[in-house]
């Protein structure tokens, strides 16, 4: 395992992660990223930011939903990054993805959607409702509000019939420190992240996309909208 992740995450979680992935469409993974790990991969997202992007607009293709946030594809990491697509490829992180997943995952061959840089900086920046083109996304939080009542929280249903039905009482929020991660079941689960409430706050996440070997992609427009 690369010193950057901890091994033990499953471990500390105990039995029946699975289980409740399936069921539930996400799984916390509470500390995967070590001390230096969050260190080194903080230094590496300040320096992407400056080729980020800003978008303001509403996805067509996702019910006219708000993206109001600042983002990096992963054509553009792979130009200037060594560390967060090593991450991405390393084999023991797709393992423990696999064993939470229930079933062999592999790479994304799409360079845009692999892994991306998300940031949410500025009072009222959400990432809105949506699906994913692929089966898995593995987020990694650099950083992250303190406070759950700062918003940036994730907001998910799994097995969703439409994106209108995370307004459902079924569906869930869950907060998360720097450092943690989650696996969602992306292209099933509907899922946003809720609006930072007030100035000064951020969440930094790179999404780490996966797929399996029998998978065929969904093909929307959002990446290219989001990150080309």
């Amino acid at each position: 395992m690369s010193p950057f992740l901890d091994a033990d995450v499953l471990t500390r979680l105990g039995p029946g992660h699975a289980g409740r992935f399936a069921r539930d469409g996400y799984l916390a993974l509470p500390g995967l990223l070590t001390g230096d790990g969050l260190a080194a991969l903080g230094r590496e997202a300040t320096g992407l930011e400056a080729r980020a992007r800003r978008r303001d607009f509403a996805m067509e293709c996702m019910d006219d939903s708000p993206r109001h946030m600042t983002t990096l594809g992963g054509h553009v990491i792979s130009e200037t990054s060594g560390l967060i697509p090593a991450l991405y490829r390393d084999r023991n992180l797709i393992g423990l993805v696999g064993q939470v997943a229930g079933e062999p995952v592999v790479q994304v061959e799409d360079p845009v959607e692999r892994h991306v840089l998300n940031i949410l900086h500025r009072a009222g920046d959400t990432h809105g409702a949506h699906t994913d083109d692929h089966p898995f996304a593995l987020v990694l939080f650099l950083e992250a509000p303190d406070d759950p009542a700062d918003g940036g929280l994730v907001h998910f249903l799994p097995r969703a019939a439409s994106l209108r039905n995370l307004d459902d009482s079924h569906a869930r929020t869950a907060h998360h420190h720097a450092g943690d991660a989650y696996l969602l079941r992306s292209d099933t689960t509907a899922h946003r992240v809720t609006p930072l409430t007030r100035p000064g706050l951020r969440r930094t996440v790179l999404n780490f996309a996966y797929t399996t070997p029998t998978a065929h992609p969904r093909r929307t427009s959002s990446a290219t909208e989001l990150y080309g």
